[in-house]
């Protein structure tokens, strides 16, 4: 199997469009899902346009729309290779120290 191998904007393109079809799926208008999320319209109008939007808005979209989930598996950690990796993984990071 090839990896694919997409650029930002062909995933932004891919979102904007999933949550376009997502919207029409659910019978929504444009005005209907910026009244549910609280995005304004305009705003709303350019995400499905351009693409373009904040990901504070994108989130809030995508709860209105029943799907967020998947933000949970956006960066997902790396499979341990090692006990030592596993262990590494599962201790939460040390913050740096402030040099005064």
């Amino acid at each position: 199997m090839i990896p694919a191998f997409d650029t930002a904007p062909d995933l932004r393109d891919g979102v904007r469009l999933a949550a376009r079809n997502r919207r029409l799926a659910l019978g929504l208008t444009q005005a209907e899902l910026a009244a549910r999320s609280g995005v304004p319209l305009g705003t709303l109008k350019r995400f499905e346009r351009l693409g373009e939007v904040s990901f504070s808005s994108l989130l809030t979209i995508a709860e209105a729309l029943d799907a967020s989930n998947g933000f949970h598996h956006l960066f997902p950690q790396p499979e341990a290779r090692s006990l030592e990796e596993l262990e590494r993984q599962a201790k939460p990071p040390k913050r740096a120290r402030r040099r005064g």
